[in-house]
């Protein structure tokens, strides 16, 4: 199985293009504000949960050929969806010939999503692509929460990283 190497200026062109309203969280995020991690392997993604924004994330999800992320399946499942769909969603593991990305609408410590953590987002660029992310701080307080094996290990990189930051 091989899935498409990620090109997360690509998912995020598409998303701006449509006028999406989301904020680039985890790993990513950090990563993007300097913090030494690992690479990732996807981006997260909060959306705004309003009627019209998800409408627009439905037709972005559309240009992308976004799928259903599938362990067992390289391109994915088909699905159906359109703003009503989206707002029953919790969590989406997507797929698209740019690489993978989740869209998260309830982070970790987070679970107002978009509308908790844009007051404390940044800019931060994607190559050409201008965009907000989640806070260092906020990714970490949603590591702490998540308590995955994976948040756990990034937990004192980041940490150390802010002290040596002066946050």
């Amino acid at each position: 199985m091989s899935r498409p190497e990620l090109s997360a200026e690509n998912i995020l062109v598409v998303l701006n293009r449509h006028e999406v309203e989301y904020l680039v969280i985890g790993a990513f995020a950090a990563i993007a504000q300097g913090a030494p991690l690992d690479a990732t392997h996807d981006v997260d993604l909060t959306p705004r949960r309003s009627v019209e924004n998800l409408g627009r994330l439905s037709e972005a999800l559309t240009d992308l050929a976004a799928r259903i992320r599938v362990d067992d399946l390289d391109e994915g499942l088909a699905f159906s969806h359109d703003a009503a769909s989206l707002a029953r969603s919790d969590m989406l593991n997507l797929t698209c010939p740019a690489g993978d990305f989740d869209l998260v609408f309830a982070p970790a410590a987070a679970p107002g999503g978009y509308e908790d953590l844009v007051s404390h987002s940044v800019a931060i660029r994607v190559g050409s692509e201008d965009v907000r992310a989640a806070s260092l701080a906020d990714v970490l307080r949603s590591k702490e929460e998540a308590g995955r094996d994976k948040d756990l290990r990034a937990l004192a990189i980041l940490r150390r990283f802010l002290r040596e930051q002066g946050e």
